[in-house]
């Protein structure tokens, strides 16, 4: 059953994970100012084993301000899909799994100056910690 998806911020909502296994690439800005694409491969651990199994694996890897774009490409499948996107301090776009899977934490921690911070959006799910839900309501 899908979770009902609370988005004061009116961020633009994709569908397009689904629970899918796939690769996923980064489009960062690095340190001296011009974008690059990280692809999962590229970042293998010793074992051989992808590092990124989920988008919150991408949106946890990278500094503050880094990450602009996560792709998502389905198994199988040789197109990658946008599953989240910003623009400067804005953010446009995110897929459900996004939505469904962000904490307070993760916000608060890379993201508390863009749209994401939303204590309007927090009190709306119901989020009282970082470990809290920061799109979907909380129930304890």
């Amino acid at each position: 059953m899908a979770k009902q998806i609370i988005n004061s911020e009116r961020i633009s909502q994709v569908d397009f994970i689904q629970g899918r296994p796939g690769q996923y690439r980064a489009i960062v800005k690095v340190q001296a100012g011009f974008m690059t694409v990280v692809n999962d491969i590229g970042i293998e651990n010793n074992w051989g084993k992808q590092q990124w199994n989920c988008a919150m694996d991408v949106f946890r890897n990278f500094k503050r301000g880094a990450l602009q774009t996560i792709e998502f490409c389905p198994e199988g499948q040789e197109r990658f899909l946008t599953v989240f996107a910003r623009k400067a301090k804005k953010v446009v776009l995110m897929d459900t799994q996004l939505f469904e899977n962000m904490t307070v934490g993760d916000i608060n921690q890379d993201w508390s100056n863009t749209n994401l911070y939303s204590q309007n959006n927090y009190q709306l799910a119901g989020a009282k910690t970082w470990a809290d839900k920061a799109f979907v309501k909380n129930t304890k």
